[in-house]
């Protein structure tokens, strides 16, 4: 009888079965399908939140009965095109996938959330003839329906004719996009990448019971990659939330009894934020378990020191509220990691690992090491089976060992559409161009410090990177999310750290002085290298890149072209100034207008002074602010311009906005006397 050892080596190196194949998409689904017919292989809840499950038989012949409704469907669509596939997460997304595929089209996958106009963009540059979509609009090409499809007559008489090619897309605005074709060998060396994994690690990949949660969604390379096409080769469960609130994804954790789970540091951040923040409420007893447990699991102190705190009892006791103590496996991939957060999470004894990848080059690398403290370091691990990484200097090297990643491997993207036209990809000497900073440790470990193109360069030579600033300030309370990036106004030579922040809708004076006072607290402790010099608040939510990361390209370009969406936190304000006003006209205005700030916020009228602002000295809030402009543009007959809401802050600014709508509303010069 095999050892559980050489079962495990057995299990892992089964990806060695594709090398006796044709490396085809083909061959992956069915060595993915026969070899593992009984076993559950998609996990989803019903209406009434009850566990369906099926098992790799069922799936396989549901695939093939969703290629025959497809053929009906696709009747009319040419034969070797592209189809696209834009679908959230669910149980029907693979089996379309495949059906696609077995119709001897090519899909290009395509955000869910992706707005019509970015998608038909995509779809046009593709050259794609159809969509499989649930999204009510008309496109520009036939659009068919998930339930139209299902509904349709199966053909038990239909013959595959497999494509062989994946098109992912890493851009989805307007102009030209880029999108990345994979063909059958590129993600068979990805499944070949993985072979030596379980030499290093079983838990990631092991013959036992694995139930991976399905959250990134699959259109991205790193949902595609480490969930779907992974685990569906190797035999293992997937689970399909119903949605992405946070309910839905506690219940499909519990009920579906998952076992790895891997997200985008937006979500590793978001947990332990809610876990920080309820530790701080935490008192007695409660609280120094926390903080003995954190610091035992993550081998700070020994076990004597951890006392009753290193029993698995209190472990499974905070676990529980949190994502269970059935959690194996935790990865992270698609953006910088914090310290913090990978401290808290293996803390809490969830073992979280950073990886690597890329839309064009697919998942390369993962931090492997058993060892809690080799993954609190950050690192993205070695690289995988088949693959080489490369440090190129940059141009103004520090001489420190960081430059930019270079990436050689089989897996990188057979060719790529760019503005329409289909090339080969770009490398050099074989290398992928990567375009992260990134170094490499004596131990041959390599850790990622931000993007090139993010990178700010000081009058000094010094570069400084966001990611590696904005998670100080991730935990300020009432910040929803923040950025970093570096702005260069108009007329400056030098670029200036800014961080730009998403608050709270429900802040008030009080808040906004609490976020103003904690963030130049956490600043003053910064290297002066990394001292933010700029603070902006953004009325708007942060503009996201496939909900995964911040646009830094979006708010930099507003920031630096004077959008009036961004609040400066240390302006000094620029006094509205009546030179030219008729002095008894700006009296009378201000009088009346002083009047109706203090009714509204129940002030006496000797408090509202010219230059106070409504929210930070006034005390107003975004409501009585709305309220204060409806009863000025009613009293006065005038309208004041969406865009001037937020700019018009204080008692002049208002007197004089009133003033000259006034005016203009009745031709008149405001100059009517002079004294």
């Amino acid at each position: 009888m095999a050892s559980k050892e050489q079962k495990l080596l057995d299990f892992v190196h089964s990806d060695r079965a594709l090398l006796n194949t044709s490396l085809t998409l083909r061959d992956i689904f069915q060595l993915a399908m026969d070899r593992n017919p009984s076993k559950p292989a998609l996990v989803y809840f019903d209406e009434s939140n009850r566990k369906i499950a099926l098992t790799y038989s069922e799936y396989k012949s549901q695939a093939f009965v969703m290629a025959s409704k497809l053929s009906s469907a696709l009747s009319g669509v040419p034969a070797g095109t592209v189809v696209a596939l834009k679908l959230k997460n669910g149980p029907k997304w693979p089996l379309l996938f495949w059906a696609i595929l077995m119709n001897g089209h090519t899909p290009l996958l395509i955000d869910a959330k992706l707005p019509k106009a970015n998608a038909e963009n995509l779809i046009a540059q593709a050259k794609a003839k159809a969509i499989i979509t649930n999204d009510e609009e008309t496109f520009a090409v036939p659009s068919f329906r998930v339930n139209d499809i299902s509904s349709q007559q199966a053909d038990y008489a239909f013959s595959p004719d497999w494509a062989d090619h994946v098109i992912f897309c890493s851009s989805g605005t307007t102009g030209d996009a880029k999108m990345m074709v994979y063909n059958g060998k590129n993600l068979c060396s990805q499944l070949l990448a993985s072979q030596n994994m379980g030499d290093i690690t079983p838990d990631i990949l092991h013959p036992g019971v694995t139930n991976i949660l399905a959250m990134i969604p699959f259109h991205h390379i790193f949902g595609f990659v480490a969930v779907f096409l992974w685990y569906t080769y190797y035999g293992k469960a997937i689970v399909f939330p119903t949605s992405l609130s946070t309910s839905d994804i506690m219940t499909a954790v519990h009920k579906g009894k998952v076992t790895h789970l891997y997200a985008v540091p937006l979500f590793w951040d978001s947990i332990a934020q809610m876990v920080s923040r309820k530790a701080s409420m935490m008192g007695g007893k409660k609280a120094a378990y926390f903080e003995k447990m954190i610091a035992y699991n993550t081998h700070k102190i020994s076990k004597k020191e951890a006392g009753f705190a290193a029993n698995g009892f209190i472990k499974s006791l905070f676990q529980k509220n949190v994502l269970g103590a059935q959690i194996e496996y935790c990865i992270s991939g698609g953006g910088y990691l914090s310290s913090k957060t990978l401290n808290l999470i293996n803390g809490l004894g969830y073992p979280l690992y950073n990886g690597y990848g890329m839309t064009e080059i697919g998942v390369t690398s993962v931090e492997l090491s058993p060892s809690v403290e080799q993954r609190l370091k950050g690192s993205i691990g070695k690289p995988l089976a088949g693959v080489e990484y490369k440090i190129v200097p940059l141009a103004n090297d520090n001489g420190d060992g960081t430059g930019e990643l270079y990436v050689k491997s089989p897996i990188t993207h057979e060719r790529e559409f760019i503005g329409g036209v289909l090339t080969r990809s770009k490398l050099v000497d074989g290398f992928y161009k990567t375009g992260d900073i990134a170094y490499c440790d004596e131990q041959g470990y390599y850790y990622i410090k931000g993007r090139l193109k993010d990178t700010i360069i000081l009058s000094n030579g010094e570069n400084v990177y966001p990611d590696e600033i904005e998670f100080y300030f991730h935990d300020v309370k009432h910040v929803n999310n923040c950025v970093v990036l570096g702005v260069k106004p108009q007329g400056e030579k030098e670029e200036t750290i800014a961080l730009v922040l998403e608050v709270d809708n429900s802040v008030d004076a009080e808040a906004l002085k609490q976020i103003k006072k904690d963030i130049d607290s956490i600043n003053a402790s910064l290297p002066n290298e990394k001292k933010v010099q700029k603070v902006y608040v953004d009325k708007r939510p942060l503009p996201m890149a496939n909900n995964m990361k911040v646009k830094r390209f979006v708010i930099k370009e507003g920031l630096e072209q004077g959008s009036p969406d961004f609040v400066d936190f240390e302006a000094k304000k620029k006094q509205a100034t009546f030179e030219g006003y008729d002095p008894k006209e700006v009296a009378q205005y201000s009088k009346e207008i002083a009047a109706l700030f203090a009714k509204i916020l129940v002030l006496p009228e000797f408090k509202i002074d010219g230059q106070a602002h409504w929210i930070n000295d006034l005390g107003g809030d975004s409501m009585s602010y709305i309220e204060m402009v409806q009863e000025l543009e009613k009293k006065y007959g005038v309208t004041v311009a969406d865009e001037k809401f937020g700019v018009l802050t204080c008692l002049d600014d208002f007197v004089k906005e009133i003033i000259d709508l006034s005016h203009a509303k009745t031709n008149s010069p405001k100059e009517t006397k002079k004294n």
